[in-house]
């Protein structure tokens, strides 16, 4: 800013003065320092505004993976609503690295963010809490929050705000639709014990068949990756196995297209021979042959209630920082009753 002065032959107040846009110089002094800033290539130090409270602070997504269909609907809600409020927004990955989430969330505190949102599964133990309360508290300390979005919540009286989607809820419905077609042994092709959403969606599965009358069968409840791959491999080797099942409650709708393929692999129609529904709709869930029918996750929404919580913390009562969206059972055509 003093080089721009010494060019256009003023005072550096003056410079910060024309560039605010807040006191009334002269269009003769106006041109003469927007013609040295255009000239020097000045650009305003937006870390020292931040530093001054002059510039409002970005919000910080930070994810496992940018690549996952329903992370990226997560972050379009995000981008879209701290555009309408004229925030940047910033997206950091990863990659499972809990160290690099660590590195992260120090570097969101120390560029000022006004919010960073946490977005994913996670292992629910001491360890867990422990992070999660230490990013609480610094970033708290630095005039930002801490958002979590289907991480397991906190216990009271930290500094986050929590939201949610109903994955317990969403699994019952998923498979008392099934059960309630006539269904009695439905493969349930879930993810690794441990991560909390797919705990939760384990529990509603669950729930479902205690409340419709069936007895849990072990070799019915398998656990893997949230991948197509692992969707056909599990699905091929139940097969194989002749385990015997006539529909399947894929954990994901990125399972159910693996689930999908091994059937078709194996001669068998869907919903014909084996019915399938998914979770989360993903943008392709419609477009499957059969459309699959799957549990929708309000995706966007969670991304824009994150935002929006956090940066109207200010102006709600206490207590109004964890919130629980509901998910919905939509209806295609990859369920039928079974056919014997």
């Amino acid at each position: 800013m003093r080089d721009v002065a010494a060019r256009a032959g003023v005072s550096v107040a003056t410079v910060s003065r024309t560039l605010a846009g807040n006191y009334p110089v002269s269009e003769e002094t106006r041109a003469r320092v927007m013609a040295a800033v255009e000239s020097l290539h000045y650009v305003v130090n937006v870390h020292a505004k931040a530093l001054s409270g002059g510039v409002a602070g970005p919000v910080a997504l930070v994810i496992r993976d940018i690549t996952g269909p329903s992370l990226a609907h997560i972050a379009a809600g995000v981008e879209q609503e701290a555009a309408t409020r004229g925030r940047l927004s910033l997206v950091c990955a990863t990659h499972g690295d809990p160290a690099r989430e660590d590195d992260l969330v120090l570097l969101m505190r120390e560029q000022h963010a006004a919010a960073v949102v946490l977005v994913g599964g996670a292992e629910l133990n001491d360890a867990y809490h422990q992070r999660m309360a230490h990013y609480a508290r610094a970033l708290d300390t630095a005039g930002s929050r801490l958002v979590l979005v289907g991480r397991p919540p906190l216990p009271a009286g930290l500094p986050a705000t929590i939201v949610e989607y109903d994955n317990r809820g969403g699994a019952f419905q998923a498979t008392s639709h099934l059960l309630t077609a006539g269904h009695r042994r439905v493969l349930h092709l879930g993810a690794e014990r441990g991560l909390n959403t797919a705990e939760q969606r384990r529990t509603g599965h669950l729930d479902a068949l205690r409340a419709h009358g069936v007895p849990y069968s072990e070799e019915l409840d398998v656990p893997g990756a949230y991948t197509r791959t692992s969707g056909y491999l599990r699905t091929r080797d139940a097969l194989r196995a002749r385990v015997g099942f006539t529909a399947v409650f894929a954990g994901t709708d990125m399972v159910a297209l693996g689930v999908l393929a091994a059937l078709r692999e194996a001669g068998l129609d869907v919903p014909g021979d084996v019915s399938v529904v998914g979770f989360d709709d993903v943008p392709f869930a419609a477009d499957l042959t059969p459309a699959l029918t799957t549990v929708r996750v309000p995706y966007e929404d969670l991304g824009r209630t994150a935002v929006r919580l956090a940066l109207e913390r200010e102006d709600r009562v206490a207590g109004d920082d964890h919130v629980v969206l509901s998910t919905q059972l939509v209806l295609r055509q990859s369920v039928r009753p079974p056919s014997s």
